[in-house]
């Protein structure tokens, strides 16, 4: 164990930064800087190693949020969070689980930066007022309505997915052979009826620059990865819970979704190869 409390707590902070971000490589920015930050204060006077640090990086990756934020609203296309390569043993904290998905971190998009950040931190970081209060310049009565807000925004977006790593493993496997195979059939009877599938190729990858909805349009349109030669599939750990990556001689897509009642019901399709750099090695995500 090191005596370092920044690499004591390093992979908490990475994950703070990219539940508050939405993107892997803006997160590893926000944590370099903030250990540069860390090397020149005088840590003899930091009472609570981990809570400065936390509070230092809710405070870069905010800066860093509102500085994307233009980047993201001239985005050609659907804008999706970077996918990551995760271990199994994430799954094993349901709340944890699910605030790392893609489907909640694409909800979190739809929250202003200081709502995100007070939401991270007290929902899935369980950091008290006062803290998130120095953290985003707030008072602490202010974070309690802040988060409050975001706790209604959030619980009104977010799906109703079951994080069950067994059952979505299953369902998953399901989705794999009918698309290799390209049997629409069975393709839609693991498609719940409102299916929606949201590609994310940033102008840079070929990708549907508008969501498809409805399971016989989302299978159609899915059945054709059959047809394609060398297309290699397999089911990887993304973002938590099962998931897939298509691998078309190096055209990668990390493909994320979502399980409800036993069917897939949004399908998140990651091509900008700009945002798969992370899935060379596998993330080590922390709560506490």
């Amino acid at each position: 164990m090191t005596d370092d409390p920044f690499v004591a707590h390093r992979a908490l902070l990475f994950t703070v930064a990219y539940e508050i971000l939405g993107s892997a490589a803006d997160a590893e920015d926000v944590v370099q800087e903030s250990w540069l930050r860390w090397a020149d204060v005088d840590q003899v006077q930091v009472h609570d190693p981990r809570a400065y640090l936390v509070r230092v990086v809710t405070r870069l990756a905010l800066n860093r949020l509102r500085t994307v934020a233009r980047r993201r609203e001239e985005y050609v296309g659907e804008w999706l969070p970077e996918p990551l390569l995760t271990g199994p043993d994430v799954a094993d904290d349901a709340v944890f689980a699910e605030s790392v998905s893609i489907a909640m971190l694409t909800v979190l998009e739809t929250l202003g930066p200081t709502e995100r950040a007070a939401f991270v931190l007290r929902e899935v970081f369980d950091v008290p007022y006062d803290e998130i209060a120095e953290a985003v310049d707030k008072s602490p009565a202010a974070v309690r309505q802040i988060v409050h807000r975001a706790r209604e925004h959030v619980t009104a977006r977010r799906p109703r997915m079951q994080v069950d790593r067994a059952r979505q493993q299953a369902v998953v496997e399901k989705f794999v052979e009918a698309v290799t195979t390209g049997d629409v059939q069975a393709l839609m009877d693991v498609l719940a009826p409102d299916v929606v599938a949201i590609a994310d190729g940033g102008g840079v990858a070929t990708a549907v620059r508008k969501p498809i909805a409805g399971r016989r349009t989302v299978a159609a349109f899915l059945s054709r990865a059959a047809t394609l030669p060398d297309l290699d599939v397999t089911v990887a750990t993304l973002n938590g819970l099962p998931g897939v990556e298509f691998d078309l001689r190096g055209d990668v897509t990390a493909i994320s979704v979502v399980v409800e009642d036993g069917l897939i019901t949004r399908i998140y399709g990651m091509r900008n190869p700009h945002k798969l750099g992370a899935l060379g090695t596998v993330a080590d995500l922390r709560r506490r």
